[in-house]
């Protein structure tokens, strides 16, 4: 059966060991577990005072869950947090990527939600992760508690960065590093230290998986106007993969008691959000965990 994940067996042994060496400098003490669900085996790493609010962390496509090693620090003074690898992604979950499209993913996060003893949470989600939340959010409201979204897919229109995209792709290290630069933006001339380890294994990662390139179901306006829990949208006018200022009015018209913060000068990644996210997290989610 061919990998939908990686290009060979040998980048997705290359890729899991180069995880493991970054998740040895992740910045607090952490619990890993491996949570049985449907889709096969979750990948999860737990951290931040077992009593205190849980928040589930949902990264996005062609990343795992060491995209959180820079928030850790912040949010795990107060919050019980659980950073979830997507199963179909270059983490430590099952190598499955059921459609979008279903009730499979919701029912998958169902599975997850159950093995950590969780009827409720709060969801920060980035990109793809930001879509997960969203899909899960309105099929599953009551379970929900805030959403805090980074560049979400699901709201705004997705553009067609494929075109653009693949002439890149085939101009070898040069194209692939000039692709990323548009998703991610110029790369610092040093980058902070606790993003280097990430950072390599995000590099490595592009070269050893197989992007998704497929639409992102959206949510309808009906849909949108149903999320009544607190939420943060954060945006970048920049963002190559997504109509951010569709993802504006979208919020404003369906959602009006959400947090906008649109970054004019933002590209699909945005870093430096962990005190925005923390005091929203901070102001909406203080309840027990059941």
């Amino acid at each position: 059966m061919t990998d939908p994940v990686y290009r060979s067996a040998d980048a997705a042994a290359s890729i899991a060991a180069q995880y493991r060496d970054v998740l040895e400098h992740w910045p607090v003490a952490r619990t890993e577990l491996h949570v049985p669900t449907r889709q096969g085996s979750t990948f999860v790493i737990a951290c931040g005072p077992e009593t205190a609010p849980p928040v589930m962390l949902l990264h996005g496509s062609q990343a795992n869950s060491a995209a959180w090693m820079a928030d850790i620090p912040l949010w795990s003074e107060k919050f019980r947090l659980y950073a979830v690898d997507m199963i179909g992604e270059p983490g430590l979950s099952a190598t499955v990527r059921p459609e979008l499209d279903t009730d499979a993913h919701a029912l998958w996060l169902d599975d997850v939600l159950a093995g950590l003893g969780l009827s409720r949470a709060a969801f920060v989600g980035t990109s793809l992760g930001g879509w997960l939340a969203l899909d899960y959010a309105r099929r599953r409201p009551g379970v929900v508690q805030a959403l805090a979204l980074i560049c979400p897919s699901g709201i705004g229109r997705q553009k067609n960065f494929i075109v653009k995209a693949l002439p890149l792709l085939l101009l070898g290290p040069w194209g692939r590093r000039k692709m990323w630069e548009l998703v991610l933006g110029p790369k610092p001339e040093v980058l902070p230290e606790a993003m280097r380890p990430f950072a390599t294994l995000m590099d490595e990662i592009g070269k050893a998986t197989k992007p998704r390139f497929l639409a992102i179901p959206q949510l309808t306006d009906a849909q949108l106007k149903a999320l009544d829990m607190p939420i943060l949208a954060i945006v970048g006018g920049r963002d190559v993969l997504l109509d951010s200022a569709d993802t504006r009015v979208r919020l404003q018209r369906n959602a009006p008691h959400a947090e906008i913060c649109f970054l004019e000068e933002g590209y699909h990644f945005l870093p430096n959000q962990t005190a925005r996210v923390m005091a929203f997290l901070e102001r909406n989610v203080s309840s027990p965990r059941n």
